[in-house]
């Protein structure tokens, strides 16, 4: 069976990433089929390049991808537009969807970064402050 999955290239602590269409049984970095695109996961947010018609040739033709590959392919529109494609809506459409698909992630995922760095603020002034009604509080009477 034929998965798409990473092929990790890059230094050491500075991965970065193939898409490769590649046999189940291959080693994780060994020969593939075809590399349908990259993925650098040290940008913010992660840099993703893929082949979209090559993508949607290989999930037609059986190929499924991993969990991480999935969640790329659906993060950068490839998934929709497959989806689109069954439905045979016109390329216009297609575009117009993929692309507010786009928008609508990377909004997301600054959203998702602010809520991240709130609570972890939060955290901290929670962490610094003094607590209340400790020992060295009077008792009442």
């Amino acid at each position: 069976m034929v998965k798409l999955r990473l092929s990790r290239k890059g230094r050491i602590r500075a991965p970065f990433y193939d898409i490769v269409a590649i046999d189940e049984r291959a080693r994780r970095d060994g020969a593939y089929i075809e590399r349908i695109g990259t993925y650098d996961p040290m940008t913010s947010p992660s840099t993703v390049n893929i082949q979209h018609d090559r993508a949607v040739y290989w999930l037609n033709v059986g190929a499924q991808p991993t969990d991480t590959v999935r969640l790329i392919l659906s993060f950068d529109g490839v998934l929709l537009r497959r989806n689109l494609m069954k439905k045979e809506k016109s390329s216009e459409e297609i575009e117009a969807a993929v692309s507010a698909h786009r928008e609508n992630a990377l909004k997301r995922h600054a959203r998702n970064k602010y809520k991240r760095k709130q609570r972890k603020e939060k955290a901290a002034e929670a962490a610094n402050a003094p607590a209340e009604g400790g020992e060295n509080t009077p008792a009442a009477e």
